[in-house]
Protein backbone atom coordinates (compact mmCIF):
# COMPACT_ATOMS: atom_id res chain seq x y z
CA UNK A 1 0.00 0.00 0.00
CA UNK A 2 1.33 3.69 -0.61
CA UNK A 3 -0.11 7.04 0.88
CA UNK A 4 0.56 8.82 -2.16
CA UNK A 5 -2.81 10.73 -3.48
CA UNK A 6 -4.75 9.66 -6.56
CA UNK A 7 -4.30 12.57 -9.73
CA UNK A 8 -7.60 12.71 -11.21
CA UNK A 9 -7.91 14.18 -14.93
CA UNK A 10 -10.48 16.37 -16.66
CA UNK A 11 -12.01 13.13 -18.03
CA UNK A 12 -12.19 11.35 -15.02
CA UNK A 13 -14.19 14.52 -13.31
CA UNK A 14 -16.36 14.18 -16.79
CA UNK A 15 -17.23 10.97 -16.25
CA UNK A 16 -18.05 11.66 -12.33
CA UNK A 17 -20.00 14.42 -13.30
CA UNK A 18 -22.34 12.76 -16.00
CA UNK A 19 -23.00 9.76 -13.50
CA UNK A 20 -24.66 12.20 -11.57
CA UNK A 21 -27.15 13.91 -13.73
CA UNK A 22 -30.88 13.15 -13.42
CA UNK A 23 -32.29 10.74 -15.46
CA UNK A 24 -34.51 12.04 -18.85
CA UNK A 25 -33.55 12.94 -22.83
CA UNK A 26 -33.53 16.28 -21.17
CA UNK A 27 -29.92 15.54 -19.57
CA UNK A 28 -28.14 13.72 -22.79
CA UNK A 29 -25.01 11.86 -21.23
CA UNK A 30 -23.79 9.73 -24.11
CA UNK A 31 -23.82 12.42 -26.78
CA UNK A 32 -20.67 14.30 -26.60
CA UNK A 33 -21.54 17.23 -29.11
CA UNK A 34 -24.44 18.04 -26.89
CA UNK A 35 -24.06 21.71 -25.65
CA UNK A 36 -24.62 19.86 -21.66
CA UNK A 37 -21.85 17.20 -22.39
CA UNK A 38 -19.58 20.52 -23.68
CA UNK A 39 -20.26 22.30 -21.07
CA UNK A 40 -19.57 20.29 -18.88
CA UNK A 41 -16.53 18.65 -20.31
CA UNK A 42 -14.93 22.18 -20.55
CA UNK A 43 -15.85 23.29 -17.30
CA UNK A 44 -14.18 19.66 -15.56
CA UNK A 45 -10.76 20.23 -17.96
CA UNK A 46 -10.26 22.88 -15.61
CA UNK A 47 -10.81 21.10 -12.29
CA UNK A 48 -8.87 19.05 -13.91
CA UNK A 49 -6.13 21.34 -14.42
CA UNK A 50 -6.61 22.42 -10.92
CA UNK A 51 -5.89 19.20 -9.65
CA UNK A 52 -2.74 18.67 -11.61
CA UNK A 53 -1.27 21.89 -10.32
CA UNK A 54 -1.76 20.82 -6.21
CA UNK A 55 -0.68 17.12 -7.36
CA UNK A 56 2.76 18.88 -8.32
CA UNK A 57 2.95 21.16 -5.20
CA UNK A 58 1.99 18.07 -2.78
CA UNK A 59 4.16 15.52 -4.63
CA UNK A 60 7.48 18.08 -5.67
CA UNK A 61 7.07 21.82 -3.84
CA UNK A 62 6.88 20.07 -0.67
CA UNK A 63 10.24 18.16 -0.96
CA UNK A 64 13.16 20.74 -0.51
CA UNK A 65 15.13 18.81 -2.62
CA UNK A 66 12.60 19.02 -6.15
CA UNK A 67 11.08 22.67 -4.81
CA UNK A 68 11.00 25.17 -7.69
CA UNK A 69 8.04 27.50 -7.34
CA UNK A 70 8.00 27.14 -3.66
CA UNK A 71 11.90 27.43 -3.81
CA UNK A 72 11.72 31.39 -2.36
CA UNK A 73 9.09 30.50 0.45
CA UNK A 74 11.45 27.60 1.56
CA UNK A 75 14.58 29.84 1.88
CA UNK A 76 12.67 32.45 3.77
CA UNK A 77 11.81 29.71 6.10
CA UNK A 78 14.68 29.14 6.88
CA UNK A 79 16.81 32.13 6.55
CA UNK A 80 18.22 31.86 3.05
CA UNK A 81 19.65 32.96 0.88
CA UNK A 82 23.43 32.45 3.14
CA UNK A 83 25.71 35.78 3.22
CA UNK A 84 28.06 32.96 2.09
CA UNK A 85 27.20 32.72 -1.52
CA UNK A 86 27.69 36.47 -2.89
CA UNK A 87 27.46 35.72 -6.81
CA UNK A 88 24.07 34.12 -8.46
CA UNK A 89 23.11 30.52 -7.58
CA UNK A 90 21.24 27.93 -9.59
CA UNK A 91 18.41 26.33 -8.85
CA UNK A 92 20.17 23.22 -8.18
CA UNK A 93 22.68 25.30 -5.80
CA UNK A 94 19.99 26.85 -3.92
CA UNK A 95 18.12 23.24 -3.30
CA UNK A 96 21.20 22.09 -2.27
CA UNK A 97 22.04 25.28 0.13
CA UNK A 98 18.68 24.71 1.80
CA UNK A 99 19.40 21.02 2.25
CA UNK A 100 22.44 21.77 3.78
CA UNK A 101 20.66 24.68 6.23
CA UNK A 102 17.95 21.62 7.23
CA UNK A 103 20.01 19.11 7.92
CA UNK A 104 23.00 20.43 9.50
CA UNK A 105 23.95 19.15 12.94
CA UNK A 106 27.92 20.43 13.27
CA UNK A 107 31.00 18.95 14.54
CA UNK A 108 34.54 20.12 15.04
CA UNK A 109 36.03 17.27 13.12
CA UNK A 110 38.18 17.11 9.80
CA UNK A 111 35.10 14.71 8.57
CA UNK A 112 33.30 17.53 8.90
CA UNK A 113 34.44 19.96 7.22
CA UNK A 114 36.02 17.50 4.56
CA UNK A 115 31.76 16.41 3.79
CA UNK A 116 30.81 20.09 3.99
CA UNK A 117 32.99 20.99 0.73
CA UNK A 118 32.01 18.18 -0.82
CA UNK A 119 28.36 18.77 -0.54
CA UNK A 120 28.99 22.31 -2.03
CA UNK A 121 31.20 20.60 -4.64
CA UNK A 122 34.94 21.47 -3.51
CA UNK A 123 37.35 18.53 -2.95
CA UNK A 124 39.42 19.17 0.41
CA UNK A 125 42.06 17.46 2.78
CA UNK A 126 43.10 19.58 6.05
CA UNK A 127 46.31 19.45 7.65
CA UNK A 128 46.56 20.21 11.49
CA UNK A 129 49.57 21.08 13.16
CA UNK A 130 50.86 20.50 17.07
CA UNK A 131 54.20 21.27 18.47
CA UNK A 132 56.63 18.90 19.84
CA UNK A 133 56.72 17.78 23.35
CA UNK A 134 59.75 16.56 25.11
CA UNK A 135 58.74 13.32 27.58
CA UNK A 136 55.48 12.93 25.09
CA UNK A 137 57.03 12.44 21.45
CA UNK A 138 59.92 10.30 20.39
CA UNK A 139 62.73 11.21 18.20
CA UNK A 140 62.85 9.93 14.66
CA UNK A 141 59.79 9.47 12.15
CA UNK A 142 57.04 7.63 13.99
CA UNK A 143 54.83 7.90 11.76
CA UNK A 144 52.77 4.29 10.92
CA UNK A 145 51.53 2.34 7.79
CA UNK A 146 47.79 1.47 7.69
CA UNK A 147 47.03 -2.63 7.96
CA UNK A 148 43.70 -2.71 5.84
CA UNK A 149 41.74 -4.14 8.75
CA UNK A 150 40.68 -1.80 11.83
CA UNK A 151 41.85 1.39 12.26
CA UNK A 152 45.23 2.16 13.46
CA UNK A 153 45.95 4.18 17.38
CA UNK A 154 48.76 6.66 18.14
CA UNK A 155 50.25 6.15 22.05
CA UNK A 156 47.27 8.11 23.69
CA UNK A 157 44.48 5.58 22.01
CA UNK A 158 43.32 8.46 19.53
CA UNK A 159 42.66 6.47 16.04
CA UNK A 160 45.15 7.96 13.62
CA UNK A 161 44.16 9.23 9.92
CA UNK A 162 44.97 10.13 6.56
CA UNK A 163 44.87 13.71 5.08
CA UNK A 164 41.31 12.94 3.82
CA UNK A 165 40.15 12.38 8.02
CA UNK A 166 39.85 8.66 7.11
CA UNK A 167 41.25 5.65 8.59
CA UNK A 168 44.68 4.81 7.29
CA UNK A 169 44.25 2.27 4.96
CA UNK A 170 46.36 -0.94 4.21
CA UNK A 171 50.55 0.23 3.38
CA UNK A 172 49.41 3.80 3.13
CA UNK A 173 51.78 5.98 5.65
CA UNK A 174 49.72 8.21 8.00
CA UNK A 175 50.59 11.90 8.01
CA UNK A 176 50.22 11.85 12.19
CA UNK A 177 52.03 13.48 13.76
CA UNK A 178 51.46 17.13 12.46
CA UNK A 179 54.44 18.46 14.80
CA UNK A 180 57.01 20.62 14.19
CA UNK A 181 59.62 23.01 15.51
CA UNK A 182 57.99 26.11 16.51
CA UNK A 183 55.62 28.32 18.74
CA UNK A 184 52.52 26.39 21.03
CA UNK A 185 50.41 28.58 18.83
CA UNK A 186 51.08 26.05 15.73
CA UNK A 187 48.17 23.95 16.90
CA UNK A 188 45.56 26.48 16.58
CA UNK A 189 45.91 26.43 12.60
CA UNK A 190 44.82 24.47 10.06
CA UNK A 191 45.56 23.82 6.22
CA UNK A 192 42.96 23.68 3.77
CA UNK A 193 44.36 21.92 0.70
CA UNK A 194 41.69 23.33 -1.99
CA UNK A 195 41.79 20.56 -5.17
CA UNK A 196 40.09 21.90 -7.63
CA UNK A 197 37.99 25.65 -8.97
CA UNK A 198 34.73 25.91 -8.46
CA UNK A 199 32.88 24.93 -11.61
CA UNK A 200 29.26 25.36 -12.28
CA UNK A 201 28.05 24.02 -15.35
CA UNK A 202 24.30 24.82 -17.24
CA UNK A 203 22.30 21.63 -16.77
CA UNK A 204 18.54 21.25 -17.92
CA UNK A 205 15.94 21.39 -14.72
CA UNK A 206 18.43 23.20 -12.76
CA UNK A 207 19.76 26.17 -14.69
CA UNK A 208 17.60 28.90 -16.14
CA UNK A 209 17.88 29.61 -20.20
CA UNK A 210 19.31 33.27 -20.85
CA UNK A 211 20.30 33.71 -17.05
CA UNK A 212 23.36 31.04 -16.43
CA UNK A 213 26.28 30.55 -18.86
CA UNK A 214 27.19 27.44 -20.33
CA UNK A 215 29.86 27.78 -17.49
CA UNK A 216 31.04 29.70 -14.65
CA UNK A 217 34.66 29.55 -13.39
CA UNK A 218 34.38 30.53 -9.40
CA UNK A 219 36.99 31.26 -7.03
CA UNK A 220 35.99 29.05 -3.41
CA UNK A 221 34.51 32.44 -1.90
CA UNK A 222 31.73 30.40 -0.25
CA UNK A 223 33.88 27.13 1.13
CA UNK A 224 36.48 30.18 3.05
CA UNK A 225 32.92 31.80 4.14
CA UNK A 226 31.35 28.74 5.43
CA UNK A 227 34.48 26.79 7.02
CA UNK A 228 35.63 30.21 8.76
CA UNK A 229 31.82 30.23 10.16
CA UNK A 230 31.95 26.57 11.38
CA UNK A 231 35.56 26.38 12.39
CA UNK A 232 36.41 25.91 16.11
CA UNK A 233 36.36 29.34 17.45
CA UNK A 234 40.29 28.94 18.69
CA UNK A 235 41.17 27.66 15.13
CA UNK A 236 42.44 30.06 12.21
CA UNK A 237 42.45 28.31 8.80
CA UNK A 238 44.64 29.35 6.06
CA UNK A 239 43.45 27.91 2.36
CA UNK A 240 46.09 26.25 0.16
CA UNK A 241 45.51 26.83 -3.50
CA UNK A 242 48.69 25.58 -4.93
CA UNK A 243 47.53 22.00 -5.42
CA UNK A 244 44.61 22.81 -8.04
CA UNK A 245 44.18 19.83 -10.33
CA UNK A 246 41.25 19.26 -13.29
CA UNK A 247 38.26 18.19 -11.46
CA UNK A 248 37.08 15.56 -13.82
CA UNK A 249 33.64 15.28 -14.73
CA UNK A 250 31.58 18.59 -13.32
CA UNK A 251 28.80 17.52 -10.82
CA UNK A 252 25.46 17.93 -12.10
CA UNK A 253 24.12 21.34 -10.43
CA UNK A 254 27.00 22.03 -8.12
CA UNK A 255 30.28 23.84 -8.33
Amino acid sequence: MSDRHIRRSGSDYTEAYLALLPQGQAWPRHAPDSTTVRGITGLCDYWGFVDGRAADLLERESDPRQTVELLRDWESNWGLPDPCYQSPQSIAERQQALIMRMTMQGAQSREFFIGIAAQIGYSITITEYRTFVVGLDRVGDNRVHGDGSHPMYNEWGQPIKNPDGENVALGELSEWPYYGLGPDTNRFYWTVHVHQAGLVWFRCASSQCGVDPHLRIKLADDLECLLNRWKPAHTQIIFDYSGLSNPGDPMVGTP
